[in-house]
């Protein structure tokens, strides 16, 4: 009988039938992206981009080119994304620390500025009621004074000592007219007795016990604000990370390449992220072992203002101090005018009836007293001191390790949403499941053997070299400040620009430093002769030129601390 064509044999058929539905149960069926889609769309990005089901991803260079549901377009946000990321974890726990710094430079600045004018005008209000018209006569040498302190402070080319010795000799000068009335003195006269000041010692002791006092003070007071500015300056240079293009590559594959593969809840492994943020750290980690010199140096100058350096107990009595010194003057008058006389010859007498003019009835006949130590102004900027330095003792000692700690804190930080503590349950790289690879360390040569960020470790990040460099030449002024010595000016102002921060001033415009080793000043409650009592047994057996030398730049080094005061705000 004939066979009915197009007719399988009854077995093959039966064969057909029953493996039709294994043969459609092989054939993949494209996953939905839907999720994927909605998070696209929340990042901002248009949802068009992102495809509806699974596609090959042979158009990814990054992220696995396997069914993937990232098109072309999204791998490219998706690193733009990345980086944007990293870089705002960065600034955020940057500027914290910054914020820190920054707002208590402005106390100091601002208790050491009001400090300094409330000495001065307290200097003013006691001068008018002790010495009245003989004061306000010769006011000008004390304002030139302050002025050529401030001048000095913002960076003026001013040299200190001369400075001092200038304002010593032209108050010795309108002293010696005023206690020698009967006589006239030229020019030429009134120079000749400038020049036995360091013999004479016509104001006593006074100024050289201020000189060892207010110097070592107003150096640590000086250099410590000017450390916390050069701080902030660093953490807001160093901050501003630029990731490499393979920093980039490991973030992207880190942050979002999980997403195309759907696994939009499964955060990067631990490890896997801390090698990661090192890689892209490196230069920052370099930072760190300079960074904690620096804070330790802080700390350090910190406690001297706490005890011995204590500029507030120096400074609040320096009217009654010049005023002792003056007084000094006026009881040693005669002495000192016979030595003058000899020295320089005796001057020509002034007519009858002309000298008694520049006396007066306000003649230099009072010794002011303590009494009114209890009008002076209220403590500078609301605050003392000594609640200003423990504040800031504890921040300095958060901040340290604050480099070493950045890569792990930004994997423990919940809005990178990084950092899974779950070692089998987490993204590995390349798929969801356990990072085998052991932790680099930290800074630029370590990342030579990073399994996740190629770094060129021979291409230092120069901004942060430069800011290693401005870290070391402020911890060695600290360091200088610490023990009592003067340190060259630094800009501190929060206008001044360019990435040397801290950098200094040009070196032919800085003033010389001045170095004193003399005895470490205790600390004392007495605002007036305690701590200059200790100081001055220390030095007591100085030749007596050196001792007056000493004592003429010492006064006005001494009100020269003040003046900085009022420009520290």
């Amino acid at each position: 009988m004939p066979r009915r064509r197009g007719c399988l044999p009854p077995l093959l058929c039966t064969l057909a039938a029953l493996s039709l539905p294994l043969l459609l149960a092989a054939e993949p069926r494209a996953k939905s992206c839907s999720e994927v889609r909605r998070h696209y769309a929340a990042k901002g990005f248009s949802q068009s981009e992102a495809p509806s089901y699974e596609i090959n991803g042979d158009h990814l260079k990054v992220c696995s080119q396997g069914y993937t549901c990232c098109s072309q377009e999204m791998e490219e946000k998706y690193s733009q994304q990345s980086k944007h990321d990293f870089r705002n974890a960065v600034v955020e726990l940057s500027n914290h620390l910054q914020t820190t710094f920054s707002s208590r430079y402005k106390k100091f600045d601002e208790f050491f500025r009001e400090l300094l004018e409330n000495a001065e005008k307290s200097l003013n209000d006691m001068f008018v009621r002790t010495y009245g018209r003989l004061y306000m006569q010769n006011s000008e040498l004390f304002k030139d004074f302050f002025a050529e302190l401030k001048r000095y402070y913002v960076g003026g080319n001013v040299n200190l000592e001369e400075m001092l010795n200038e304002f010593w000799a032209r108050l010795l000068e309108r002293m010696f007219r005023l206690v020698n009335p009967q006589y006239h003195f030229s020019d030429d006269y009134l120079e000749c007795v400038s020049k036995y000041t360091e013999q004479l010692k016509p104001f006593g002791d006074v100024p050289r016990k201020l000189k060892l006092q207010v110097t070592r003070a107003f150096v640590a007071a000086r250099t410590f604000a000017q450390g916390l500015a050069v701080a902030r300056d660093v953490v807001s240079k160093v901050s501003a990370v630029n990731p490499t293009p393979q920093g980039t590559q490991a973030l992207l594959k880190m942050m979002y390449c999980p997403h195309c593969r759907g696994l939009l809840s499964v955060k990067p492994c631990y490890n896997y992220c801390f090698n990661v943020m090192r890689g892209c750290l490196a230069n920052q980690g370099d930072l760190d072992a300079e960074w904690n010199i620096f804070m330790d140096s802080l700390l350090l100058v910190a406690e001297r203002l706490e005890g011995p350096f204590n500029i507030e107990l120096v400074m609040e009595p320096i009217d009654v101090k010049i005023s002792d010194a003056i007084m000094n003057m006026q009881e040693n008058s005669m002495q000192v005018s016979q030595k003058v006389f000899q020295g320089c010859g005796q001057p020509k007498t002034l007519a009858q009836g002309r000298s008694a003019r520049s006396i007066g009835n306000n003649g230099l006949t009072t010794r002011y007293g303590t009494a009114s130590l209890e009008e002076r102004p209220t403590t500078a900027a609301g605050t003392s001191l000594d609640r200003l330095v423990i504040d800031v003792k504890e921040k300095l000692k958060q901040a340290k390790k604050f480099w070493s700690s950045l890569p792990g804190n930004i994997c423990n930080d919940e809005k990178m949403s990084v950092g899974s503590v779950n070692e089998n349950e987490c993204w590995n790289g390349s798929a969801k499941s356990r990072y085998d690879f052991a932790v680099t360390g930290n800074g630029l040569a370590n990342q030579v053997n990073n399994p996740e960020v190629e770094v060129d470790i021979t291409k230092p990040d120069m901004v942060i070299r430069r800011q290693i460099m401005a870290l070391r030449v402020m911890t060695n002024k600290l360091k200088n400040a610490y023990s009592g010595n003067d340190v060259d000016f630094i800009d501190i102002s929060e206008e001044s620009s360019g990435e040397e921060s801290g950098s200094g001033c040009e070196l032919q415009q800085c003033s010389p430093e001045f170095e004193f080793n003399a005895t470490e000043v205790s600390g004392s409650s007495s605002k007036s002769d305690k701590a200059a009592d200790t100081s001055s047994s220390s030095s007591s057996s100085s030749s007596s030129s050196a001792s007056t030398t000493t004592s003429g730049s010492s006064l006005l080094f001494s009100l020269f601390f003040l003046a900085l005061q009022r420009l520290w705000r």
